[in-house]
């Protein structure tokens, strides 16, 4: 007889089992000082999900930087300096006293930098000089030298430390969403010369250099997982223009395609990674990666609130503003839809041909999707944002066979007005009125013991 898994049995990897199948995604918000401290009411956030009667696996965090130099956006939180240790660790455990699992997801957004006092050269690291018309504020990223790519190494190697020395449950490299990592690994971002450019194996060299130290940093005891976009579909979000134009135009419009990538997975696994989370697109927000409707208003609000970081950045926010909503919606929102489970076969190929535990990410909500990926082997561990922060109680309700009265409609406006405002969910059709909709907005993460 095949065995079935259920979305509440549990799972373990690496010595760390989670009471379900079912793990709180990555969320971020503006729950940190300025100096990426974590506040209180990161703690409160993460605790809402935490709840044993809400059923979550395990929570992983939003990605923490690790550079002290670039933060995305402010009020984001930081593992730059053991300073942070201590504030993290009070917000670990709180989680874990509700029997819940936490993972720290750490990255650098390098060149896609989103936010900053004032416009500053660090803001624009990235692997080469391009000028990307949609993602970051610089008008240009700048390379990285050789001593500034082994200095980040070693930001990763301490910052993982530190996750360890908060007690919590493992950690997450992202090499996806576009930042610092990926940008090394996509063809259309690395147009680099040296070794760490040019071949497959040279763009992969910096996330295997990362991977080696944060294991020696943490030990083989320790649950460490990598964050991998599994196709790049670099002509997405529409339109983007980078400049100059990389040679062949596949590099260009697709980036890395699937082959490439489970190359990457075989390698990770080599390099004693427990597990790979798995999504598709590259930047933040992108919809492969946040599958829904194009957040016109969202990133209207966003683009205006760093329009004086540079003339790029201007532009954008006047284009922005001089389209009206609904045209902007077809005009620039191609390829933007909801798709059920939309990394889940990316995901299957994975868990196939490397042998890796695999969570999938992207267009989860209903129970017989999350089922049915379960089912069909597709991954072991499913990751699931907005629909939670729409409902967090949503897989309580699952466990009854009940479905939320006013389940997430993919809105995607939660990605991109946290980087402005408080998080929490901006679908106003949600609510009876709009007071309705910000008093939520305000309560979310409010001590809720």
């Amino acid at each position: 007889m095949t065995y079935t898994p259920d979305l509440f049995d549990e799972f373990a990897i690496n010595g760390v089992t989670f009471r379900s199948r079912v793990l709180r995604s990555s969320l971020g918000g503006r729950m940190a000082y300025y100096d990426g401290t974590v506040a209180p009411v990161w703690k409160n956030f993460e605790r809402r999900f935490a709840r044993p009667e809400f059923h979550v696996g395990g929570i992983i965090s939003a990605t923490i930087d690790v550079d002290a130099k670039r933060v995305s956006p402010l009020e984001y939180p930081k593992l730059s300096d053991d300073r942070f240790i201590a504030p993290l660790a009070e917000g670990v455990r709180a989680v874990q006293a509700q029997g819940c699992r936490y993972i720290v997801q750490l990255g650098d957004p390098g060149g896609h930098t989103q936010a900053s006092l004032l416009s500053q050269e660090e803001d624009g690291k990235s692997a080469s000089a391009v000028i990307d018309g949609y993602y970051g504020y610089r008008n240009r990223t700048s390379p990285m030298s050789l001593d500034e790519i082994a200095a980040e190494v070693g930001n990763f190697a301490a910052a993982a430390r530190r996750v360890r020395a908060a007690g919590a449950d493992g950690l997450e490299v992202t090499a996806s969403k576009g930042y610092l990592i990926h940008q090394f690994l996509n063809p259309a971002t690395n147009r680099r010369a040296d070794a760490y450019g040019g071949s497959v194996e040279n763009r992969f060299r910096l996330l295997r250099e990362v991977a080696i130290a944060v294991r020696q940093a943490v030990g083989r005891d320790f649950l460490f997982g990598v964050r991998l976009s599994a196709v790049d579909h670099n002509w997405l979000p529409f339109p983007n223009l980078r400049w100059p134009p990389v040679w062949p135009p596949r590099d260009y419009f697709v980036g890395n395609t699937l082959s490439t990538t489970l190359q990457y997975g075989r390698w990770l696994k080599e390099l004693a990674v427990d597990y790979l989370h798995i999504d598709s697109g590259f930047g933040f927000v992108n919809p492969k990666g946040s599958p829904g409707d194009y957040p016109a208003e969202g990133l209207r609000l966003f683009a205006n609130s760093v329009r004086h970081l540079s003339a790029k950045a201007q532009i954008r926010a006047t284009l922005l503003n001089l389209i009206p909503a609904p045209i902007a919606k077809v005009l620039l929102g191609v390829g933007w839809r909801y798709v059920p489970a939309a990394n889940a076969g990316y995901a299957r190929a994975f868990r196939e041909h490397v042998g890796l535990p695999v969570i999938a990410n992207g267009g989860f909500q209903e129970r017989e999707v999350m089922e049915g990926a379960l089912g069909r082997g597709e991954c072991d561990l499913i990751a699931i944002g907005r629909p939670l922060l729409a409902n967090p109680n949503l897989l309580a309700l699952i466990k009854e066979y009940k479905k939320p009265a006013k389940p997430c409609t993919w809105c995607s406006l939660c990605c991109t007005r946290t980087a402005v405002l408080p998080i929490g969910c901006y679908d106003r059709s949600r609510f009876p009125t709009q007071d309705d909709m910000e008093d939520q907005i305000m309560r979310f993460s409010a001590d809720s013991t």
